[in-house]
């Protein structure tokens, strides 16, 4: 007999049609978003969880649930699942690294870029009418090319993103839990590690993409934005409850900080809707990796991830290596 799975998350038909192969699957094609007790609920007589960032996947799933043995998340974040509590039940949990890096570095480079030019502000001006002549200071903004590049969260997004800027002519600033090899730095751009104080003071632009932890909820809040330099531009990429939303809204509307590039929210899909009320924002719905074929590749991943575990095999992203070693 197949090995049950649930997938809580509508995905790519022909990734269903290969987990059909190997097991007996209960999907959620029709995209509702489960809550932790439907969640737990799916997963019973389950043997493996097929999940998305939207899934809160607790402490009390695992205990509800002693059959399982997987949850693979289609992300490379994982905040969604109680990982120490996974190893305590003996489960493996997985997610989906490296395919999306090439792909976020992107989106962060057009996020940035149309927040400092003002593309957004600009085009809502000329949809609305308003547009009736050039002005020389119309819709004027910080360069990029030449200006100084800040990456908080030096991991491989941060790194494709710095190799980005040699184009630009930028100087790489950044700052990481720990220090790039010396050929990692120079590969970068030629990045310079600094305190997180010193790159929010020298940097034009900002770009956060470090992953969402309790020691990185509001990395960026009221104290951090007041170090920025007027001019200068914030654009995250990394996960809601990095930035404390409520003091961007502020240094904002003050116009403390030039403007802000945004695709991650505190408590998202639910965002402050004084964003709505700003003009110098430009925000996205968490779409940093929305390209087909990466969007392919983190769904393969997860089924690949979730097939090995399944099979009596180590799974190529494992998070919780102790459960293997158990």
């Amino acid at each position: 007999m197949k090995q049950k799975i649930f997938v809580s998350r509508a995905i790519f038909p022909e990734v269903l049609a290969r987990l059909e192969q190997h097991f007996e699957v209960q999907s959620n094609q029709e995209d509702r978003i489960y809550s932790a007790d439907e969640l737990l609920a799916a997963a019973k007589g389950r043997d493996g969880l097929f999940t998305t960032p939207s899934e809160p996947v607790t402490a009390a799933l695992f205990a509800a649930n002693p059959q399982l043995k997987a949850v693979c998340n289609m992300a490379v974040g994982y905040n969604n699942i109680d990982v120490a509590a996974a190893t305590a039940a003996g489960v493996m949990a997985t997610n989906t690294p490296d395919v999306l890096n090439e792909t976020t570095a992107d989106f962060g480079w057009a996020l940035m870029m149309a927040t400092a030019r003002r593309i957004t502000e600009s085009e809502h001006f000329l949809r609305a009418g308003k547009w009736k002549k050039w002005s020389y200071d119309s819709f004027v903004g910080p360069d990029v090319h030449g200006a100084t590049l800040g990456i908080i969260g030096m991991g491989r997004i941060g790194q494709a993103i710095a190799r980005r800027s040699l184009g630009f002519d930028m100087q790489v600033l950044y700052h990481n839990r720990s220090r790039l090899k010396p050929e990692q730095e120079a590969h970068a751009n030629n990045a310079q590690y600094v305190s997180k104080e010193e790159l929010l003071k020298r940097a034009d632009h900002v770009v956060l993409v470090l992953p969402y932890s309790k020691e990185t909820h509001h990395t960026i809040g009221a104290a951090e934005l007041a170090l920025m330099k007027p001019t200068a531009t914030l654009t995250n990429i990394a996960r809601g409850g990095i930035v404390d939303d409520a003091a961007l809204i502020e240094h904002l509307r003050a116009g403390r900080i030039a403007a802000a590039g945004v695709d991650v929210f505190e408590n998202e899909p639910a965002f402050k809707p004084e964003f709505l009320s700003l003009t110098n924002v430009v925000l996205t719905p968490h779409i940093a990796s929305a390209s087909t074929p990466t969007r392919l590749a983190m769904a393969n991943c997860a089924a690949d991830n979730l097939i090995a575990a399944l099979s009596g095999q180590t799974p190529p992203n494992l998070l919780n290596p102790d459960v293997v070693k158990a």
